[in-house]
């Protein structure tokens, strides 16, 4: 087993030493992700004349939730490729190189190539994203009580990298060219392929074939639809940047509500239709439905970040501190920051209660609230931004922290959580369909923030508030039904 190949002397903090192989993985695609997107949104607000696209914020926020979504959303068909076709080993390759060519396509001067580049980042990130996942809990066995600790540290892992992309990208891109911002994410996904590849020996059997191969039949009716996609897409940018045909950023994200909606509800009908669960499986599926609710509703708050937040520290924020101007990106740090800080004394809390330890239910109500108080506080930070003043980015520190405080309540755990309520055979389906909660999330998210000139912010942040203390509220009503649901499964 890899546990028994990786764990003891050669281990990675008491850990199978393979899980420092994805830790670095994970550092370096979200140091591309998050540098990528501290970028994004203020690039496209920004006035061409400075180096940027010129958009409104109305279309600038459709494109910015529609990328983010189509990351997670993706993650559904990337995690069923990964069971049925490649193993998770050569997903998360092929992943990387798709985002590291989707950065250099971003770090290119032109329109095309800018919608190209989201298109390749979103694709590969559908691969890698579920798969590195699936793959650290298969670094443990079914009773390892180091798993939770393990995604705890695999997720100390990821914003090490978000913490030290909006530096190094936020920098480079805000104060001496936007596409040199773009390129430096690039660089850093090949990087992490390289050690990624060198560090393939400590995974043991991790990821290396698929959990459920297909049939010879199946791959090459896969493949043809691969191809036809690839020439639809490439045909639908040659007609756009041609002029012939006309697809605004508003049609695109009405698109995908409508193929967002019918991809939840096709696949629950799929997955509570089936007869292929045992009594067991069919139960903890349904709390995987609650869950992904629940979920949805946390990230459609969360994901302000990128987007609401981000506006707010650019337009709103003073910017110096002790006579130093710093960039508007850089406050995308504090949440990764907050993380590398708490993330061990998570991880710690988990072990130490044992037994009392709460249920993953109990963790997203917690998770959920927090998310909402944070926005409560923020509410409060508009109504002097209203009336024109710049206020201290001491309002943006408290709402990330109460932001990761939620999101350490809920998003380790829900990866865990469904390593652990997943059957087998569809482990990397269901990793999948945890990353299409957070596109559902992220899409709602992007249509709310295409509201930041339309509503006086005090309200904006006041009904965001209200939504995410509501959704607390009401998942926990369901804390007691879904632990009985669970099977023993905490």
């Amino acid at each position: 087993m890899a546990e028994d190949l990786n764990a003891g002397a050669g281990g990675f903090f008491g850990h199978p030493r393979g899980l420092a192989t994805l830790f670095m993985t994970e550092l370096w695609e979200r140091f591309s992700y998050y540098g990528m997107r501290a970028l994004l949104i203020l690039f496209m607000t920004a006035s061409v004349a400075s180096g940027g696209l010129g958009f409104d914020v109305a279309k600038a926020a459709a494109v910015y939730g529609l990328y983010t979504a189509m990351v997670y959303m993706l993650s559904l068909p990337g995690g069923w490729i990964a069971d049925r076709f490649l193993g998770q080993r050569k997903a998360v390759f092929y992943g990387g190189l798709l985002i590291a060519a989707g950065n250099l396509c971003l770090a290119l001067p032109t329109l095309t190539s800018f919608y190209l580049g989201l298109a390749l980042s979103v694709t590969g990130a559908g691969l890698l994203k579920p798969n590195v996942s699936v793959m650290v809990g298969q670094l443990y066995s079914a009773g390892d009580s180091r798993r939770d600790a393990g995604f705890s540290i695999f997720y100390m892992g990821i914003n090490l990298g978000a913490f030290l992309s909006p530096l190094v990208c936020g920098y480079l891109g805000q104060r001496i060219n936007w596409h040199l911002g773009f390129a430096v994410a690039a660089a850093g996904m090949v990087l992490g392929l390289i050690q990624y590849v060198e560090g393939g020996k400590h995974l043991g059997e991790a990821g290396l074939r698929a959990a459920s191969p297909a049939s010879p039949g199946t791959t090459k009716t896969l493949r043809r639809g691969l191809g036809a996609a690839v020439i639809l897409v490439a045909a639908l940018v040659w007609l756009q940047s041609s002029g012939v045909v006309t697809i605004t950023a508003q049609m695109l994200s009405d698109a995908l509500g409508v193929i967002l909606l019918l991809t939840v509800v096709v696949f629950f009908f799929w997955l509570f239709s089936s007869n292929a669960w045992t009594p067991t499986e069919r139960k903890r599926l349904v709390v995987v439905g609650v869950l992904f609710a629940a979920s949805a509703s946390f990230w459609c708050v969360f994901e302000q970040a990128g987007s609401t937040l981000n506006l707010f520290a650019e337009r709103s924020t003073d910017k110096v501190i002790l006579g130093f101007a710093f960039p508007s990106s850089w406050l995308q740090s504090l949440n990764a920051l907050f993380i590398i800080a708490l993330a061990p004394v998570f991880a710690w809390l988990w072990v130490r209660l044992g037994a009392r330890e709460p249920s993953s239910p109990t963790k997203f109500v917690l998770g959920l609230l927090a998310a909402g108080l944070g926005f409560v506080v923020l509410a409060l930070g508009a109504s002097s931004a209203a009336r024109g003043i710049q206020v201290s980015p001491m309002w943006l520190v408290v709402v990330y922290l109460f932001h990761t405080i939620g999101e350490l309540c809920l998003s380790p755990v829900g990866l865990s959580a469904m390593t652990k309520l997943a059957p087998p055979r569809i482990g990397g389906l269901l990793m999948g369909v945890w990353f299409l909660s957070l596109s559902v999330g992220n899409y709602l998210g992007g249509r709310i923030a295409s509201m930041y000139e339309k509503l006086p912010l005090m309200s904006l942040f006041g009904l965001i508030a209200a939504f995410g203390i509501g959704a607390g509220l009401v998942l926990s009503l369901f804390v007691r039904p879904s632990k009985s649901l669970m099977g023993g499964v905490k």
